[in-house]
């Protein structure tokens, strides 16, 4: 099992290419869309950094993502996936709109450049709603400020407005109104028509396609359905399109929400697949509609035990750490993955020592 860190675009600076490697880290899972901002594009390392740029529709061009390997490479770390499109890329394919054919067209150059760069997994997430209805409080040990999900108890559940998708708005001149009601079925059959078009070409560019469970796993949000939200539903998603690279990445925090399945045993079943791009490493407390993210030592699953069963089926992918509670300092972000990575790296030393 290899040791990674998941970076947000506005992080992917040398300083944080740094942390992570003396840190204990060997790999980088990169977010290229920015969702604090207002841009998903890197610039030339001549602008001072590899963070966002000025221009969100703008596909993400081949030598950009070679110079980013590159830098990470810099550093002595990998480059292990990219992680979630922007919705300004695909917002038609997740609607079903207009543009689906066009931009479906630009999720497939996006894939080769992903490949010809050398970047072996692409993640991402079919959803409308996308991540939403978190809230933030003192919920890990010692009043950490983390996230939870309160269900009825939190946000209201708006509908979704035109021109947004993923909480993000694509298009600001959208018409009033919102989106309209959608089916499970429906959403169902956009996925497959996405895994029909862009799985044969990320097999060609030698990318795997990794899916994101859904987070929070409720079968509908804002009035939209959600696609993985039982752990069954992963065997669903790769029943479409049988192939290497059709996988999926794999949230422990997100499965171990949902209200169906033992989390050891979905661990020991999809970890046998050899279809896992990655694996978030993340612990919880409770499951939808009411859980809080915690430590990684002290919520509900005993993650020594699911890196056990990683091991025992071979498992030998990237995992990093994932919604760290902040800790309190001076950079309560880095204490906190400086814990998990601490934390992750020791059972895996210790699994090694032990044949």
């Amino acid at each position: 099992m290899k040791l990674g860190l998941g970076l947000y675009s506005h992080m992917l600076t040398q300083d944080n290419f740094r942390f992570a490697r003396q840190a204990g880290a060997t790999h980088i899972v990169a977010h290229l869309t920015d969702y604090f901002g207002s841009s998903s594009r890197l610039p030339t390392a001549t602008s001072g950094g590899w963070g966002v740029s000025d221009n969100r529709e703008n596909l993400w061009t081949y030598e950009e993502l070679r110079d980013l390997r590159a830098a990470i490479n810099a550093e002595g770390l990998e480059l292990a996936a990219l992680e979630n499109f922007d919705p300004s890329h695909w917002y038609d394919v997740l609607l079903d709109g207009p543009r689906k054919k066009e931009q479906m067209e630009n999720v497939k150059t996006m894939i080769r450049s992903i490949g010809k760069a050398g970047i072996p997994v692409m993640g991402y997430n079919f959803s409308i709603a996308g991540v939403w209805g978190h809230v933030q409080g003192p919920y890990a040990r010692g009043g950490a400020e983390s996230v939870g999900f309160m269900g009825p108890d939190g946000p209201e559940e708006t509908p979704i407005p035109n021109g947004m998708v993923w909480n993000m708005v694509y298009d600001a001149n959208a018409p009033a109104g919102t989106i309209g009601h959608i089916t499970h079925e429906q959403l169902w059959d956009r996925l497959t028509d996405f895994l029909e078009e862009v799985v044969p070409v990320a097999e060609e560019a030698g990318v795997r396609l990794a899916a994101h469970p859904d987070d929070p796993p409720m079968p509908t949000i804002r009035g939209t359905p959600r696609l993985v939200y039982q752990p069954k539903y992963y065997q669903k998603l790769m029943d479409i399109k049988p192939s290497q690279s059709n996988g999926m990445e794999f949230c422990i925090g997100s499965l171990a929400e949902m209200t169906e399945g033992d989390i050891y045993d979905v661990i020991d079943k999809y970890s046998q697949t050899g279809k896992i791009g990655y694996i978030h490493f993340r612990n919880v407390r409770g499951k939808v509609p009411h859980y809080e993210e915690v430590f990684v030592d002290e919520g509900d699953v005993d993650m020594i035990r699911a890196m056990r069963i990683l091991k025992k089926n071979n498992y030998d992918g990237v995992l990093i750490p994932d919604h760290t509670p902040q800790m309190t300092c001076d950079a309560p972000w880095h204490a906190g993955m400086a814990f998990a990575l601490g934390y992750m790296k020791a059972v895996i030393t210790m699994l090694k020592s032990e044949g």
